[in-house]
């Protein structure tokens, strides 16, 4: 594991200063709503729709916290971009949005750099007060929306949201969900492109590395990883960029890439402060985790007798959760992975909890990876890695 400490060129104006909302392009923007209120603890929060005046498109914001995620799906026949986007990856995340400062002067220089401006900086406004926004392509068809507040918006979430249409009165009889904040947001690339994506958020929106493995520090039996995260100057907003490595058989990172039909968000981390009690509840609320052998906890109450940090929680409690424990000796993370959300392995959930521990769990990576090659056997999709034209062309 490599931390880097160059925290890079900082802009002349303006900042990221944080995760604003998730979009994701669903075939049922309703019912994939739903599902995220009653296993993962997230409130309807905010609508836009045929009955607020938005005739194309349906958007549903559901919110937890600070976390914000928006299911987007054509109301009309014929919406070609929603439906190709749809055919090729599956429900899964289209758009990441930043809070900014300045956000022409972010844009322009990021397409002095070289970002492709997918839509330059617009305006909307209603009742609630003026935002502006624009669009810059990312890797293959993700983009990044930039959200600036031009004046203190008192509206619901975003001009043209109202209400929602609908509040489901059981979801106050669940267990809370207990998830704070976006930790940090995964992005998967085809083998061999994980550096030139990397560069690109270096280059074209000054982000910096902050933290890095490669196939050498994670690797199992079968397969093997490469990862970097970027970060903005603030380190507010965190995003691993992930490639396959060459491995006996096809990884998981592989295995996304195939079914997503090339690069794109692999998995959320979202942050908590109590992980124990959010995942009694989650899975009380029937959210589905993968899950570590008992074996993996016989090996961490050894390693813990001779390390220089303590576990506060108690270690047959996370056995009993399944919970992961990765450590330094300046503190620890404890950590655990949904099963994909959808019927394509591709988009899954992470809970994280840190305890003066920045690192993305390094040390799990490897039981992580032996649990998914468990489903991935299951789906029939652990099979021999053969880095053939067909497997790589992904873009």
């Amino acid at each position: 594991m490599t931390s880097y400490t160059d925290k890079g060129e900082k802009h002349e104006r303006g900042r990221f200063v944080k995760f604003h909302h998730l979009t994701f392009w669903v075939g049922n923007a309703k019912q994939a709503a739903s599902f995220y209120c009653n296993k993962m603890g997230f409130e309807p929060f905010a609508y836009k729709g045929l009955e607020t005046g938005s005739r194309e498109v349906v958007s549903h914001a559901i919110k937890q916290d600070k976390i914000i995620f928006v299911f987007q799906s054509p109301l009309n026949p014929g919406n070609e971009e929603m439906g190709e986007h749809l055919i090729r990856h599956g429900d899964g995340v289209k758009d990441v949005a930043f809070q900014v400062e300045d956000c022409d002067f972010l844009i322009q220089k990021a397409k002095e750099r070289g970002a492709v401006i997918l839509k330059e900086p617009w305006t909307e406004q209603d009742e609630g007060g003026k935002v502006k926004f624009a669009i810059l392509q990312t890797y293959a068809d993700t983009t990044h929306t930039l959200v600036e507040y031009l004046e203190p918006y008192k509206g619901t979430f975003l001009p043209g949201f109202k209400e929602p249409l609908f509040r489901d009165p059981s979801l106050r009889k669940l267990p809370e969900g207990h998830l704070h904040f976006i930790d940090h947001l995964v992005g998967n690339q085809p083998d061999d492109e994980m550096l030139s994506v990397v560069d690109w958020y270096q280059k074209c929106l000054l982000f910096h590395r902050f933290w890095s493995v490669d196939d050498k520090q994670i690797n199992t039996q079968y397969s093997a990883l490469r990862s970097i995260v970027v970060t903005n100057y603030e380190e507010t907003i965190k995003m691993p960029i992930n490639e396959p490595a060459a491995g006996k058989k096809i990884s998981q990172i592989q295995e996304y890439v195939d079914y997503y039909g090339g690069a794109g968000v692999q998995h959320i981390a979202l942050n908590t402060s109590d992980i124990i009690q959010a995942i009694i509840n989650l899975k009380a609320r029937g959210m589905e985790f993968l899950s570590a052998p008992d074996t993996y906890y016989n090996q961490l109450r050894a390693k813990l007798k001779t390390a220089k940090i303590q576990v506060k929680e108690d270690i047959n409690k996370l056995q009993e959760l399944k919970i992961l424990v990765d450590f330094d000796e300046n503190g620890y993370l404890l950590q655990i992975f949904t099963k994909p959300v959808q019927d394509r392995p591709t988009l899954f959930l992470e809970v994280i909890q840190r305890y003066n521990h920045y690192g993305f769990g390094a040390g799990n990576f490897k039981s992580l990876f032996e649990a998914i090659e468990l489903d991935q056997d299951a789906r029939g999709n652990l099979t021999v890695y053969e880095a053939n034209e067909e497997t790589q062309s992904f873009s």
